[in-house]
């Protein structure tokens, strides 16, 4: 993902708050014990909310205290192991490394070379999560190439880009068998996923209008997409307002709160920043004012 989902401190309870640190160390730990050093410098708060929407409904919240490269003396209070944990650990590699290659493809040798020795040294932790999720790293490349194919035709459609993106998160949720659950989760994280798609392309506007790269929002408008601004944020409250519905319809447990925090607050904040050309300069700043 983009490390645009992400809540708004300031309206989490202090509970709510250690709890949400507790899951990101968790997920950094289990990405530690799992794959090593490097995939831990990849995370971002993205699968933080993927692993609290993959937490069972009931489970209690437990943290403990451990030690760790960024508080080596006093430690942190840490989420222990959980099976959503190393979920959201396997896909986080296989998201990152895809997102490393997708770099590599649409830059020239120079400007994508970063990301082309991110991705080699990032190949062995890549394979090790395909082979233990492989519907979801079947899903992944099968989606970002129909992304490529509608790139390469320059559609200008909206919907269809968004979609091919939003579906590789949808298949993020391993099938629980409870028909309910499984219906809300999926569609949670369909609309969260087009809401991060359609946000990262206007995000990427000024980047991509400059170097020429394909954006669905310049073919979309080719008078320009500023000028329909109030027409893509539209679209972009739809999908959240899906997102929220779709979250009531589950049982999140004790991640209810923040999960609600993200979606009402955090998505819209980032949302806004994002509008008036504002979040990358925040987070560059003073990332932990923003998140």
């Amino acid at each position: 993902m983009f490390g645009y989902v992400v809540p708004r401190r300031g309206e989490l309870k202090v509970r709510e708050l250690d709890d949400y640190q507790g899951i990101y160390c968790g997920l950094c730990h289990t990405l530690g014990r799992r794959y090593g050093f490097l995939p831990r410098l990849l995370l971002n708060y993205d699968f933080a909310f993927l692993a609290m929407v993959l937490a069972g409904p009931g489970e209690p919240v437990e943290l403990e205290r451990r030690r760790c490269v960024a508080c080596p003396l006093r430690g942190k209070r840490v989420c222990p192991a959980r099976p959503e944990l190393d979920t959201a650990a396997d896909e986080s590699v296989i998201l990152t490394y895809w997102k490393l290659r997708d770099s590599v493809a649409d830059h020239g040798f120079f400007r994508g070379l970063s990301a082309r020795v991110l991705s080699a040294l990032l190949r062995p932790s890549y394979r090790k999560a395909a082979r233990l999720r492989p519907a979801f790293d079947r899903q992944t490349v099968a989606c970002l190439e129909e992304l490529r194919a509608l790139e390469a035709d320059k559609s200008p459609s909206l919907d269809r880009t968004a979609d091919t993106f939003a579906r590789i998160l949808t298949a993020a949720a391993p099938a629980t068998g409870e028909t309910v659950r499984d219906r809300a989760l999926e569609q949670l994280l369909y609309h969260v996923g087009r809401w991060i798609y359609l946000v990262d392309a206007w995000d990427d506007l000024e980047e991509d209008r400059a170097a020429g790269q394909y954006n669905p929002l310049l073919l979309r408008f080719p008078d320009g997409p500023e000028a329909h601004r109030d027409e893509v944020r539209l679209t972009l409250d739809h999908s959240l307002n899906l997102a929220i519905s779709a979250h009531h319809l589950d049982d999140a447990g004790p991640w209810s709160g923040v999960i609600l925090n993200i979606l009402c607050l955090g998505l819209p904040m980032v949302e806004e920043a994002v509008f008036a050309g504002q979040w990358r300069r925040r987070k560059k700043e003073n990332r932990e004012n923003v998140l």
